[in-house]
């Protein structure tokens, strides 16, 4: 196991980057663009290794997501029509992705990245005002080399598999939306905290917009009786250090 630890900053709404004890910077649905939950003078870092995409909707999908990849030249795993559109529509080249499915898991760069289900619909905004590439969502469980695991849903609704997740992989912390109307609520997210069963719970995809109206503070009362439950409300800009936190074993 390594002395470091891996470390979580909130770029705001439901974007994230992951720096990893080998210092390996990861960007879980990077927003950069037009998001007005980021911080000013929040950019995209210096050093990019790997991009995790979990859908096509702009709070998700950066428009200048193509530049990023041709600038930094980082791994990326996308959903698969995701990937279809990068490579057809922006130019992205073939050779930086890193190809799966639901239910895969591969290896690289000192983690492991397991590619699971998700329930929300989803297209990719189009020149000309136009949609395509329709497509299912999907989550990811990022597995650290200091042990530590991240169940990342992506915009979800509440499923009844979120067990198997939980069972399966023993993911120590779930970065979960509750912002409602477009993804779970805290009611939701309470239930899918259950049947992760996990200890450490990251809530987003809230208060960015006005239609996102689910705050931590209800989802803290809807879980208050779940013993030795921790909530890390981050601020956009915040890192959460994992090293306080004891790892499952996957």
């Amino acid at each position: 196991m390594s002395t470091r630890h891996s470390k979580i900053q909130f770029l705001g709404h439901a974007s994230f980057q992951i720096t990893t004890p080998e210092g390996h910077v990861i960007l879980v649905d990077p927003w950069y663009t037009n998001n007005p939950a980021l911080p000013e003078g929040l950019t995209v870092p210096e050093r990019v290794d790997l991009i995790l995409i979990t859908h096509g909707h702009g709070d998700h999908l950066d428009v200048k997501l193509a530049d990023i990849i041709l600038n930094k030249s980082p791994k990326v795993i996308a959903n698969p029509m995701v990937r279809l559109y990068l490579e057809e529509m922006a130019g992205v080249p073939d050779h930086v992705f890193e190809r799966m499915n639901i239910g895969g898991t591969v290896s690289l760069l000192d983690v492991k990245v397991t590619m699971t289900n998700a329930c929300h619909h989803a297209h990719i905004n189009l020149p000309g005002g136009k949609t395509g590439y329709p497509h299912a969502t999907n989550g990811f469980i990022i597995w650290m080399s200091d042990d530590v695991s991240v169940y990342y849903s992506g915009d979800t609704s509440v499923f009844g598999d979120m067990g198997l997740i939980g069972e399966i992989y023993e993911p120590d912390i779930a970065i979960l939306p509750i912002g409602d109307r477009f993804t779970m609520g805290p009611l939701e997210a309470a239930f899918a905290t259950r049947l992760l069963k996990v200890k450490h719970v990251i809530p987003c995809h809230y208060g960015s917009m006005p239609s996102l109206t689910g705050t931590p503070e209800k989802l803290k009362a809807l879980t208050e009786d779940i013993q030795r439950l921790e909530i890390h409300v981050l601020k956009p800009g915040e890192t959460l250090d994992t090293s306080h936190i004891q790892p499952n074993n996957w």
